[in-house]
């Protein structure tokens, strides 16, 4: 499995050591990933994932785990999440 957010998609980012001498060499700025459990209120569920640190930051800015799912833009969201925010927006739309 690679390196990024399961919940936002985030990778790493591409750079350059520079060295004194102004030599520069390629590597790599990793994501500083974590692994948490995240708990549903409304689907009554927990989702054990890899995310990133700064994700978790933005998770709480949201007001928790749903909020930020149900907010967030579908092209910002990996395909793991896209499913769990289909459920959530299933399970609070009003029934016919």
């Amino acid at each position: 499995m690679s390196r990024s957010c399961q919940l936002t998609g985030k990778r790493f980012m591409s750079g350059h050591t520079v060295s004194h001498a102004n030599n520069k060499t390629k590597r790599k700025f990793n994501v500083n990933l974590r692994t948490v459990s995240l708990k549903s209120d409304i689907l009554q569920e927990k989702f054990s994932m890899k995310i990133a640190a700064s994700t978790m930051r933005t998770i709480d800015k949201y007001g928790g785990f749903d909020q930020f799912v149900v907010k967030t833009q579908d092209a910002k969201l990996s395909e793991n999440a896209l499913k769990i925010k289909r459920r959530l927006l299933k399970k609070l739309s009003p029934h016919k």
